[in-house]
């Protein structure tokens, strides 16, 4: 029994992962709403983390995520979409993401992370499906503008910076996770 109950929930957690998809009919209007979400992720971190800014802005590139996580007991799963800037190419590349880790914690949340590449050879790894191995611990109760967040994240990759901001949800975790990278080949 107590398998069983295993099973479903690692079923629960990545069918409801898979609820992360963009908005959109046309390749074009994908394309633009994962644009459109990049920019404001951008100016929301600037205004809540204005030293991100200068980290950017001297970094080889950046890509800019929209994801949702759910914790189910011991397991962690998540998934979403987003784009990465080449800042010495100019090249956009659009990308999918899917995470699973481990770790004690109940809940779910609709993020947005900022991922900085201090090297070029660091970010085009990453655009052409690369890996991100990371321990991190959320408390979050947020909808809208109302609740609050604490979330600290660290790569296991030294020229990688990761932010979050959360949009909203109600979790508490902290687990170590893997999340796998991957060209968006319908967009690109």
């Amino acid at each position: 029994m107590r398998y069983c109950k295993f099973v479903l929930g690692v079923l629960m957690i990545g069918f409801l992962a898979g609820c992360a998809s963009v908005h959109g009919y046309t390749r074009m209007e994908k394309r633009n709403n994962i644009l459109t979400m990049k920019e404001a992720v951008l100016e929301q971190l600037y205004e809540i983390k204005p030293e991100a800014k200068e980290k950017v802005e001297e970094s080889s590139g950046y890509a800019v995520f929209s994801n949702i996580n759910m914790h189910l007991f011991l397991v962690s799963s998540g998934s979403g979409y987003g784009v990465v800037t080449n800042k010495v190419t100019g090249e956009e590349t659009f990308m999918k993401m899917f995470s699973l880790g481990g770790g004690p914690g109940f809940g779910a949340k609709d993020f947005r992370a900022v991922v900085v590449f201090e090297n070029e050879s660091d970010l085009i790894h990453f655009a052409e499906g690369g890996w991100d191995f990371s321990g991190q611990a959320d408390a979050a109760a947020k909808s809208k503008e109302k609740g609050a967040s604490a979330t600290g994240v660290r790569s296991f990759d030294s020229g990688i910076t990761i932010y979050q901001l959360t949009e909203a949800g109600l979790l508490l975790h902290a687990t170590l996770q893997g999340t796998k990278y991957y060209p968006y080949r319908e967009l690109n």
